[in-house]
């Protein structure tokens, strides 16, 4: 697998991410704590993917866009005062700095695109 910073910064997202989720009330656990818990979870296996494709357009694509479901459901747990304003703002950088690196390896390999959306 490719040696990227991205691998770290994701896995770092989601060592922080996921026990934050479990800590949702219960109402919302099984709702939004899993909408983001899977869409964190699938967004890193979209990069391992990627790494060991042949073609890893399509793939980073793909991820790109699982990218922006991510930050539409962090949004949202910060709309519902699930995510404090400290809470979101750490999470909107670390969202922001995966998606420089994600656009540095999809312009590093020639894939055109990408999902513009603020955090």
């Amino acid at each position: 697998m490719k040696q990227s910073p991205i691998f770290s910064r994701t896995y770092d997202l989601l060592l922080w991410l996921l026990p934050l989720t479990i800590k949702f009330p219960r109402q919302q656990r099984f709702v939004l704590a899993q909408s983001l818990q899977r869409t964190a979870l699938r967004f890193h296996e979209q990069l391992i993917e990627a790494a060991y494709s042949d073609e890893p357009g399509p793939v980073l694509k793909g991820a790109d866009v699982t990218l922006a479901k991510l930050r539409f459901y962090l949004r949202l747990s910060h709309d519902l005062a699930l995510l404090n304003p400290g809470q979101y703002a750490h999470v909107t950088r670390r969202v922001v700095e995966i998606g420089k690196l994600l656009g540095g390896w999809r312009k590093k390999d020639n894939i055109p695109g990408g999902v513009e959306q603020a955090p």
